[in-house]
């Protein structure tokens, strides 16, 4: 029914209207009832669209769960500007409903309008996947091809997301409002039970296939792609058996000049002789049908409640920037199983599906036991509350990975270890320097040393000059050095003498989380070391230092090594997360050839499980929040706008995602700090909302239904009670 013709009811709920003035109805023809599943009342059409979500959400948190990594590491974006994009293309994902809302509301009607934009969906994913293939062009190449795949993925899965839960709730009798309501649990089990498989496998597609020498984020963003494809052709499957209500005209376009008339025409008629009208959009009356200005008045009354809620995504969407940043800086070792950092993200889904029955089925009843009336607004209260509590913990595990971590050289500092290779002991001493204390002790022949020692500098480049004493031959040497390095003075044999050569450490192997290595050859041939099937680097001969690698944590015990006369294999031993090794090539003619080992940069010693709480406080917070606040949305709306609303729903998310890219970006906190931040700004922000929520009073279905004719379109809100009172009389 179009809301927009004043006659085409037989009544509203708040003005009679002569039964005269409305034109004979033409009989509908009898409709032919939907299938249902196994005889019950759940219409069979909904297992089609359900299917479609997990594939369509497969497909979208797929792709997300590498997405920050593939900025740090394929990209080389810092960390804050990856957070910032990927916070973008977040936003851009829940702008896009409004478009997507629009276009189903207003002309193509929900189900075409998935068609068409899933189309755009899947080219966006081909075009992302091409961006990431390390033969096609150079970084701007993948940057462009990145961003225009990530825009398109963005108009896709934003275009569809307001009509995919709604058109799901088209397909229940207004009768079974109950089942209804069970389909939007499911639903949202169905996005988690997706993205809880596909943060699972994608990381290790990422991972653990080499593609070019490199982490493949092509397959890892490729199958989400094959995924997206196969939810397109499930939902056009179920299209003959789809319960299909037409395009209402463009409700957005006439909410917002029905707003707009409004306003106006108060301001024009300001004059204290003009009666007062009971409400502000009442002034819209002169040119607007009742029913449509009842419908946005109760489309209002729910906007005004969404205006706190951007703050509680700002949190919850973090889980896949600041938290995975947070976890590769923790060692993923769990004992019976490996978690790499982007996999940390599977614990949201696999929590949210343990907890949507539990809540459901236990806690809802037994708080309903208790008398308490835990209304749907109190749930979303409750759910910003623990997402607070989840902050302060990640707060706690940030606080405690620093103290863990080795510090970093400051300005005018530099960080200094000695790598003795020679064979016997050798003092050195840095002349002309305040410190020199600090390297004045003898270092044996390969020793481990233990840690960096601090050199501060005059400038920001300095030239030092090392005093070697090695059995009765004094030394002395220069090198230069600038701030905020790290660096490692190695002593090597020169016939019956020694020199000295100064190797800058680069920031490549302090990369987080990652492992590193690099080798010394002490051998007067080159070394080819293969690394991984398509991982190998050369080591020139006769103290030839290679660059950093990054590899895969775990054992190393039989490496691939070759010179130009002989194959031989080196034991590497674990490369732990986080740990930056130095291993030098010697030729013992005891044992052969081997690899002498030490640990740059020690591994990351607090496991990755002490992310557990902050996960399990966050979505205990998003299933009362998220779930509650979905069928909500859907309940309280307008029979013409639930698109619109669903996609106001969104936007939420959309704002919050904005939030977290301006704090990123012009905060300046250190990481702990900012978690501080964003829990404190939710707590205020919570205690708005439950003031907000107490003078809310949700409407029931049969108080927004005549009973006269069940096809008027439902008028939500709390609108005034004697005016209410008197339509029912």
């Amino acid at each position: 029914m179009n809301p927009f013709q004043k006659n085409e009811s037989k009544e509203t709920l708040f003005s009679p209207v002569s039964i005269e003035d409305v034109p004979p109805r033409p009989p509908s023809p009898p409709k032919k009832p939907s299938p249902k599943i196994c005889g019950s009342n759940y219409p069979l059409s909904i297992a089609f669209i359900v299917v479609n979500e997990f594939c369509e959400r497969f497909s979208y948190y797929g792709m997300k769960a590498v997405l920050i990594l593939y900025f740090l590491y394929f990209l080389h974006w810092n960390e804050d500007t990856s957070t910032s994009i990927y916070h973008a293309f977040s936003s851009l994902c829940y702008f896009t409903p409004i478009l997507g809302a629009a276009i189903a509301d207003s002309w193509l009607g929900k189900f075409k309008t998935i068609i068409y934009l899933s189309l755009v969906y899947v080219l966006g994913h081909v075009i992302k996947s091409l961006g990431a293939l390390p033969i096609l062009g150079g970084q701007v190449v993948h940057t462009v091809l990145s961003l225009v795949g990530l825009s398109l993925i963005a108009l896709g899965t934003g275009g569809i997301k307001p009509c995919v839960a709604a058109f799901g709730g088209d397909q229940f009798e207004e009768k079974h409002a109950e089942e209804r309501t069970r389909y939007f649990s499911v639903f949202y089990l169905s996005i988690n039970a997706g993205s809880l498989i596909s943060t699972f496998i994608t990381p290790m597609l990422r991972g653990d296939v080499q593609c070019f020498g490199e982490d493949c984020y092509a397959l890892a963003f490729g199958v989400p792609g094959l995924l997206m494809v196969i939810a397109l052709a499930v939902f056009a499957m179920g299209s003959k058996i789809y319960n299909k209500p037409p395009p209402e005209g463009n409700i957005v376009a006439q909410v917002f000049k029905c707003i707009w008339f409004a306003i106006s025409n108060r301001f024009k008629n300001r004059s204290g002789d003009i009666p007062k009208r009971q409400h502000w959009l009442d002034w819209a009356a002169e040119k607007y049908p009742k029913q449509l200005i009842m419908d946005v008045k109760a489309l209002t009354r729910v906007l005004f409640l969404y205006i706190p809620l951007p703050m509680f995504w700002a949190l919850l969407d973090q889980q896949g920037s600041r938290w995975t940043l947070q976890a590769i800086r923790m060692n993923g070792n769990l004992g019976f199983f490996v978690l790499q950092p982007d996999q940390m993200q599977v614990l949201n889904p696999l929590l949210v599906l343990i907890f949507i029955p539990l809540f459901d089925f236990v806690i809802y009843r037994l708080v309903s036991k208790c008398g308490i009336n835990f209304s749907s607004l109190r749930k979303m209260a409750v759910g910003m509350i623990l997402a607070c509590l989840a902050f302060a913990v990640a707060a706690a595990v940030e606080i405690k990975i620093n103290e863990m971590t080795p510090a970093q050289p400051g300005p005018q500092e530099v960080f200094l270890q000695v790598l003795n290779l020679a064979d016997d002991d050798v003092k050195v001493t840095v002349v002309g320097n305040e410190n020199n204390s600090l390297l004045i002790e003898s270092i044996k022949s390969f020793q481990k040393t233990p840690r960096y020692s601090k050199l501060h500098l005059k400038t920001k480049s300095q030239n030092f000059h090392f005093h070697l004493k090695y059995h009765n031959l004094s030394l002395y040497t220069e090198h230069s050095v600038q701030e905020k390095n790290w660096y490692s003075l190695v002593i090597r044999e020169d016939g019956n003498s020694i020199s000295s050569m100064m190797v800058k450490d680069t920031e490549s192997k302090t990369i987080n989380g990652m492992t590193t290595v690099r080798f010394v050859n002490t051998l007067h041939k080159d070394v080819n070391i293969s690394l991984s099937k398509d991982t190998s680097l050369n080591v020139g001969e006769d103290y030839g230092v290679s660059a950093y690698r990054t590899v895969q944590r775990g054992e190393y015990p039989a490496v691939h090594c070759r010179t130009e006369d002989k194959n031989f294999s080196l034991n590497l031993g674990l490369l732990d997360f986080g740990a930056a090794y130095l291993f030098v090539i010697t030729n013992n003619t005891n044992e052969g050839l081997k690899a002498w080992k030490t640990e740059d940069i020690p591994a990351n010693k607090m496991s990755i499980a002490w992310q557990l709480p902050q996960y399990a406080l966050v979505t205990a917070g998003e299933v009362m929040f998220s779930v509650t606040g979905l069928e909500f949305s859907y309940s309280q709306a307008p029979s013409s706008m639930k698109s619109v609303l669903q996609a106001a729903w969104l936007l939420t998310i959309a704002v919050g995602n904005i939030i977290v890219l301006v704090v990123a970006q012009f905060s300046g906190l250190v990481q702990w700090a900012e978690f501080i931040l964003f829990s404190c700004l939710l707590l205020v922000i919570c205690l708005i909302f439950s003031i907000m929520g107490y003078y809310y009073v949700p409407v029931k279905t049969e108080d927004m239904q005549g009973p006269g004719d069940k096809q008027i379109p439902h008028i939500q809100g709390n609108m005034i009670n004697l005016e209410t009172k008197k339509t029912k009389l």
